[in-house]
């Protein structure tokens, strides 16, 4: 067997999982750990091995890889047997002086739940900056972070032949992608993380992942996919000597100009009716709106596209939050120079804020047009998202546009429509009236959307059940409110329409067929 085999048998054999860990020390101690404090996980592998006489495998592989000590190789030997300690050497894994075992990459459990049901995977990385204790390198490999899980949430998962992920880091997209796709090709401009991305493709027995070294689209040139998912390098990062740029999060352009070529880009590399899901940011200039920008980018390449920016950070608070990222701690003259310069350099282009968000992008069918030009801002918090996460939502959205685009009026009226069932509706009453005075629409799942109804519509939607179509409800109300049919439906039927874009009304099966 060669070595990463051995690593899976061992990992296997230990138990080394995500509800594994959290039994060795507890909620409490898992809940710091998620805030960058590991002295409760600490104290609890502490009292364990206090309590016998060899730790448990589990137990030694966490303190190793997740809590960052120092284990005696006797315990890194019994916690692999069949890698073995000098394996795991070999491997990169670890560092061994005088006997004892240090990590030299992260090694950590991870699970997951997408439309195939639930996974969990081995995810090997670089050492963060609680490991290592200062800023990280210039070619660090990131492991699984928020930005992960957010592109994780939003991928398709409908199966398709071919996937590009385009800037794989540790591989964690494309092993997603490969759960839905006969093939995927994974790129990133460092060799380093293509290394590790490999081993981890290994470690977690996939084999349709072909992994390639270059830039952006380069190593895909004239090739094109089913679907293009990426987390690209999008941090806007001052261009001066004394920043840093990493190279999991820095694209070596000026602004979001990377994030420009990236969206741009992919109308080239997607096949018709082809689908991508990326995040990004994007600035906003002083008197600019950064939504139109992309916006303007997008219409220029014939590109369907939905853009849901989830929040705008001020110029101060983005540099804070990079800066502070790349492990430079706070009130420290390295972070106040670095600081300075990226004022320095939004001050200079105009940059009063920078939006970031998830981005859904399609190429039409051969002979169709663009009909999808969404952009919505959902700075709040989302819904009660299902297990598979935001992308299965807006997956759904996606196949409501394409209906809503082939119905005219004529066809949705004599559609029946039912509720969603995550729809609730709120009415709130002044003490002792009949009517209300607010009725709000509340849609529990997906982006959490609240709809301020009038009496029509929420006597509309309260109809829906998929027994009447919707020109039969509209005649109904126009009679029982004594108001023209005519104005009523030509008032209800855009609402409508909204409400079946954003998931909260569809078409009954009766009606699909």
């Amino acid at each position: 067997m060669n070595p990463v085999d051995l690593l899976r048998t061992d990992l296997t054999a230990a138990g080394y999982s995500v509800p594994a860990l959290a039994g060795l020390w507890g909620p409490d101690a898992a809940e710091a750990l998620h805030r960058g404090h590991r002295v409760p996980a600490r104290r609890a592998i502490d009292a364990l091995r206090d309590s016998r006489s060899a730790l448990p495998a589990v137990a030694i592989l966490a303190d190793l890889f997740v809590l960052g000590r120092e284990v005696p190789r006797s315990e890194l030997d019994a916690a692999f047997p069949a890698l073995g300690a000098a394996g795991a050497v070999d491997l990169g894994l670890v560092a061994i002086t005088a006997d004892q075992a240090r990590a030299a990459l992260d090694l950590r459990p991870y699970s997951f739940e997408d439309t195939d049901g639930a996974g969990a995977w081995w995810i090997v990385s670089d050492l963060g900056e609680l490991a290592t204790g200062g800023p990280l390198a210039e070619d660090h490999v990131l492991g699984v972070g928020g930005a992960s899980l957010t592109l994780s949430g939003l991928m398709f998962q409908a199966s398709v032949d071919s996937v590009l992920d385009l800037g794989t880091g540790c591989g964690i997209q494309a092993m997603h992608a490969a759960r839905h796709a006969r093939r995927v090709v994974a790129t990133d401009i460092s060799q380093r993380a293509l290394t590790i991305a490999a081993v981890n493709a290994a470690l977690n027995g996939f084999d349709n992942i072909e992994f390639r070294l270059g830039s952006l689209f380069e190593p895909v040139a004239g090739e094109r996919f089913d679907r293009i998912v990426s987390n690209p390098p999008f941090v806007i990062t001052p261009r001066v000597d004394g920043v840093p740029s990493y190279e999991y999060r820095d694209g070596g352009l000026v602004g979001d100009a990377l994030v420009q070529a990236v969206l741009t880009g992919v109308a080239d590399h997607l096949n018709p009716g082809g689908d991508a899901q990326l995040l990004g940011n994007w600035e906003y200039h002083d008197g600019d709106d950064g939504l139109e920008r992309v916006r303007g980018w997008l219409d220029a390449v014939a590109l369907d596209y939905w853009i849901v920016e989830r929040e705008v950070l001020g110029a101060a608070l983005y540099a804070e939050t990079w800066i502070r990222d790349g492990g430079t701690t706070p009130s420290t003259p390295d972070f106040d120079r670095l600081y300075g310069a990226w004022l320095d350099d939004f001050a200079g282009r105009g940059v009063s804020g920078v939006g970031f968000g998830y981005v859904v992008l399609r190429v039409p069918q051969a002979g169709a047009s663009v009909t999808l030009t969404r952009t919505e801002q959902q700075h709040g918090p989302l819904g009660d998202i299902e297990p598979q996460g935001v992308g299965a939502h807006l997956e759904v959205g996606v196949a409501a546009h394409d209906w809503l685009a082939g119905t005219d009026d004529a066809g949705l009226l004599s559609t029946c429509l039912t509720v969603a069932g995550d729809v609730t509706e709120e009415r709130h009453y002044w003490p002792g009236d009949e009517n209300p005075t607010a009725m709000i629409l509340r849609q529990g799942g997906g982006f959490g959307r609240a709809v301020t109804l009038d009496t029509a519509l929420a006597a509309l939607i309260g109809a829906c059940d998929g027994e009447l179509s919707v020109g039969a409800i509209c005649a109904a109300l126009s009679q029982l409110l004594e108001v023209d049919e005519v104005a009523l439906t030509a008032e209800l039927v855009p609402a409508v329409r909204e409400l079946v874009l954003d998931g909260i009304l569809s078409p009954s099966s009766s009606s699909r067929g």
